[in-house]
């Protein structure tokens, strides 16, 4: 038996050719992955009710930055990432100073694009001093001698004869809480990472038909 071997064209261009399809189908790869990710992430947020501006601190960013190349990389990340992974793990909190934690009620509205105040804060917004009442069964309050307005919310009683005056609890004070658990961004982060090497292989097909 006698074999022959002939190549066809340039070998070397057949080569860098070959290169350039690889390194163009993995930093797509990684572009696609990384895009799919951050949608993933800002939907569970969303879903979970934890509002769209918290979803859009969810970024990404492909690396090289500019070109292509068999060692691209995607990153996805939070701008708020102590919010997001709290919501993510689901922690056990408690007080820094080891005493009450105080969760605000309806009647305590909120401060500043809707954060939520402090004891000290309501009192300098609404002029009311809080009162401390322990309840031994339940958790103890942070109550305000004044009066539910029409919004709901404590203020102060305006009239001289007490009339409609109540003690409206403003604060619940607990040791601890466990905040839920809200999302499973580990989830799709294995879904997306599985996708990629299907992703490269068909990227790197169609670079060599185009």
């Amino acid at each position: 038996m006698k074999l022959d071997l002939s190549v066809a064209g340039d070998i070397v261009l057949s080569m860098q050719a070959e290169v350039l399809a690889g390194e163009k189908a993995v930093t797509t790869a990684m572009r696609v992955a990384g895009n799919t990710l951050k949608s993933d992430w800002r939907a569970q947020v969303t879903r979970a009710r934890l509002g769209q501006r918290l979803a859009n601190t969810i970024r990404t960013k492909t690396y090289p930055a500019a070109g292509e190349s068999f060692d691209a990389a995607a990153l996805v990340w939070s701008n708020a990432p102590q919010i997001i992974g709290a919501h993510d793990t689901g922690p056990l909190i408690r007080s820094k100073d080891g005493f009450w934690l105080a969760i605000p009620t309806p009647a305590a509205s909120k401060g500043a694009r809707g954060k939520a105040l402090t004891p000290g804060e309501w009192e300098r917004r609404r002029g009311l001093r809080l009162r401390f009442v322990y309840r031994r069964r339940g958790p103890s309050l942070l109550v305000a001698d004044g009066r539910l307005n029409n919004r709901g919310l404590g203020v102060a009683s305006r009239s001289k004869t007490g009339r409609g005056r109540s003690t409206v609890p403003i604060f619940l004070l607990v040791p601890q809480v466990k905040l839920a658990k809200r999302l499973d961004l580990a989830r799709d982060a294995e879904r997306a990472q599985a996708a990629v090497p299907s992703l490269i292989v068909s990227g790197w097909v169609d670079a060599k038909l185009g």
